[in-house]
């Protein structure tokens, strides 16, 4: 079976490529909505998150209150380090189970999408990655118009993530989205067809 992964910067549409591959009929596992999983109340990662920073990062329905937990660990690195040491594991094994499931079914193709798969070292354990890659220039304006932030805000959020030339150089295969959806959606199929 061939598991590929995923990736890209903010804005650059990986989010849209993955909805293409899907509609290809090729299971995708977004590492970003399994991370939203395994933190459910009662969960053992929510259990030991909850005992590594302490009740103060649930929200009223004892759901983790993302934003809280987010403050701590961007501004402290050794805490952002121990939240990853309790869900990047489980986050790994929830979707090994997923493309575990889809080769039991006879399934050959298994597309795993993470925006931070390079830089966690992650991006190794698959056949090949595929980077989703635009402009900065259409970078910017896409996550201005998304996100309804300044030009100096866009620039901070792109600047604060491994460049795309750098994710470009670990690609096995790109996608360019600088163009219209029936432009990337060809190469979606394009690639689709060789995977």
């Amino acid at each position: 079976m061939i598991v590929a992964g995923l990736t890209g910067g903010i804005a650059t549409g990986k989010s849209l490529v993955a909805s293409m591959l899907r509609d290809e009929g090729i299971p995708v596992f977004d590492a970003d909505q399994t991370a939203r999983d395994i933190v459910q109340p009662g969960k053992p990662a929510w259990e030991d998150v909850v005992k590594a920073f302490g009740e103060g990062v649930l929200a009223a329905d004892r759901t983790l209150d993302r934003a809280k937990l987010g403050a701590i660990v961007f501004s402290d690195a050794a805490k952002r380090k121990t939240l990853e040491a309790i869900t990047h594991p489980r986050i790994r094994e929830a979707i090994a189970q997923n493309v575990i499931d889809v080769a039991t079914k006879g399934g050959d193709l298994a597309i795993v999408d993470a925006a931070l798969m390079i830089e966690t070292g992650w991006s190794k354990d698959f056949f090949g990655v595929i980077v989703v890659d635009v402009p900065e220039a259409v970078q910017l304006s896409r996550l201005e118009a998304r996100d309804k932030v300044s030009e100096a805000d866009a620039r901070k959020r792109i600047a604060a993530q491994m460049p795309l030339a750098e994710k470009r150089s670990h690609a096995t295969w790109v996608i360019d989205n600088a163009g219209t959806p029936d432009e990337t959606r060809r190469q979606v199929k394009a690639l689709a067809a060789t995977l």
